[in-house]
């Protein structure tokens, strides 16, 4: 496992550098192409993570029925040694493989952008506060448990913090040594965050639907349902009776939404590392842009404001919506909160969709070019975009055709249908607008005509027509200066440079607006959903229609999907933003 090895490529690696400098106009995928099985080092880390991944999803899936014999603590036992593994990996990744010489050539620009691992440290920090109370809960009654599932969140927490560490640093890396146990480390971490997110989204899941169902549903669906993280031989032993225990169950559910988010955000950087190992980037095709982030300049406001007001109703919505859903047993009130859910959803969905629609045709106009060259993490982020919408597009077309084909009819229902067609129209035109603005060259001014706009920038006061007496109109006058080298400047050039940045300005502006109302909307539309809103479990068209079974299940499959969507677009709208 040397630095040496063979498979590891330093020699290699080196030697083409050696030959880059005698041939400098040879093509970067030349020392990629002669790495000896590439797409054999990468199928057997692909092999390797799919077996994992069906057995973390047989073992977590199966722990969540109580008539099959597979407990809780045997999915902890699983996902606590493959962190354990990932742990020991990560370790010698950051001590051994990247202190070795020409172990990292080069970096990817693109990889980890600065927001991104921000938000990854966020849903780090509230997933290490919700290991905490998961502690806590489980040591209230430690006597009848087994010693798992203390054990497991104190690995968890553990391993968010190394993870965290080894993304914030080594996201960009692009490894040319030890390549293929650098790709079986990276698909064993992303498969260990994928299993976390399975066992997160079940355990959720399960309580959500037991606190929403439990006075309606069947006996063998109420047993099922209440299968919710203590073994059932020792459920009423172990029943959580005091204050602080019940303060400790309820605030690590709640935080559940974040450690989910956290995992699929680790799964995303991950799989551009793996993407990245063996990977030559050329620099002269590879442009690097330094953006600055700007909130509060070029910008009308209109779109902070529009989305802070979406934002505030919304949070003011769920309130009322859990208070009125959840605390109360009257019917009346209930139609009250589904219909005052329904028609923000509607009024919110349908100006983003406007305002996506809006978007698209300013980009019509942009005269910037497309960035064609090759970028995993935007392939990465359009694939997931397109994938995650998925979810919510389910969803709607199952309550589209249970609202249909049921009878009879009432506001609600045409409330809900007007809902599910928007939210499926709102998807497409926001993957419509992120995809384009990504592929989308960042800003930059024309280089042609840098050494006049130094001096015509200067002109910014002066009198246009006072100018035009000093140049002359003839274009003969102006041949000696041109056959000099330089570009003759003509009244018109002046005034076109003059005022050429103003237009551009304008669409950016515009664009900006844009991009910082949809964030803040999906900001609210992510929180709706992943904290207890979810009108799926409280309408009874699609339950009478599907069944007590079949629907509960739909949702619980679609929905975390629908709710990473709306995280990730939250990150692919803020790139969005500062690439405009």
């Amino acid at each position: 496992m040397g630095c040496g090895h063979k498979d590891d490529k330093a020699s290699l690696a080196s030697s083409q550098i050696v030959s880059f400098s005698h041939q400098p106009h040879q093509p970067p995928s030349t020392p990629a192409s002669k790495e000896v099985w590439k797409k054999g080092g990468r199928m057997f880390s692909i092999l390797l993570a799919v077996h994992l991944a069906l057995l973390a999803c047989t073992l977590v899936s199966s722990g969540a029925f109580e008539k099959i014999a597979v407990h809780d603590y045997d999915v902890f036992f699983l996902l606590t040694v493959m962190m354990l593994i990932v742990i020991i990996w990560i370790i010698f990744y950051l001590f051994g493989t990247s202190r070795c010489p020409d172990a990292i050539l080069c970096k990817d620009s693109h990889a980890g952008p600065i927001w991104l691992r921000g938000g990854l440290i966020l849903f780090a920090i509230f997933s290490l506060v919700m290991d905490v109370f998961k502690i806590g809960y489980y040591s209230s009654f430690y006597s009848c448990l087994s010693a798992i599932k203390i054990i497991y969140p104190i690995v968890q927490a553990i391993f968010v913090v190394v993870q965290t560490y080894f993304l914030w640093i080594s996201a960009k890396d692009c490894v040319h040594v030890h390549l293929n146990v650098t790709r079986c480390g990276l698909m064993l971490t992303l498969t260990t965050n994928l299993a976390v997110w399975m066992s997160a989204v079940t355990d959720e899941s399960v309580h959500k639907a037991h606190s929403k169902l439990k006075k309606n549903v069947t006996e063998e669906i109420f047993r099922w349902l209440m299968k919710a993280g203590m073994r059932s031989s020792s459920a009423e032993e172990c029943n959580c009776n005091s204050q602080i225990c019940q303060i400790f169950k309820n605030g690590y559910f709640w935080l559940y939404p974040f450690n989910i988010e956290y995992s699929l955000f680790a799964s995303a950087m991950v799989y551009v590392m793996w993407k990245n190992v063996g990977r030559f980037i050329d620099h002269h095709s590879h442009h690097i842009h330094r953006l600055k982030f700007r909130l509060f300049r070029r910008t009308f406001f209109v779109g902070i404001v529009l989305g802070l007001i979406i934002l505030v109703s919304g949070l003011g919505v769920l309130i009322l919506y859990e208070v009125q859903v959840n605390s109360s047993t009257e019917s009346s009130k209930k139609s009250q909160a589904l219909t005052m859910y329904y028609i923000f959803n509607i009024v919110c969905l349908g100006l983003m969709s406007l305002v996506c629609i809006g978007g698209s045709v300013i980009y019509r106009f942009d005269k910037r070019d497309m960035d064609r060259h090759k970028n995993p993490t935007r392939t990465l982020d359009v694939a997931l975009l397109m994938g995650a919408a998925l979810g919510q597009y389910a969803i709607s077309y199952y309550s589209i055709v249970a609202i249909v084909a049921s009878t009879p009819r009432d506001a609600i229902s045409a409330l809900n249908l007007t809902y599910a067609l928007l939210m499926i129209a709102q998807h497409t035109f926001q993957n419509i607008f992120i995809i384009e603005g990504l592929h989308r060259q960042p800003p930059k001014e024309d280089h042609k005509h840098d050494s006049h706009q130094k001096d015509l920038y200067g002109l910014t006061f002066v009198n246009i027509n006072a100018v035009s007496l000093r140049v002359p109109d003839s274009g003969s006058t102006l041949a000696p200066s041109t056959a000099s080298g330089t570009e003759a400047i003509h009244p018109s050039d002046l005034v076109r440079s003059l005022t050429a940045p103003k237009k551009m300005n304008w669409r950016r502006k515009f664009l900006r607006e844009i991009s910082m109302f949809l964030l803040l909307s999906n900001i609210i539309l992510w929180i709706m959903p992943a904290f207890g809103a979810r009108p799926q479990f409280d309408n009874d068209t699609e339950l009478n229609f599907y069944g007590d079974s079949m629907w509960p299940a739909i949702v619980d499959i679609c929905l975390p999907f629908g709710i990473f969507y709306r995280m990730h677009a939250v990150a692919s709208l803020l790139e969005v933003y500062i690439m405009s």
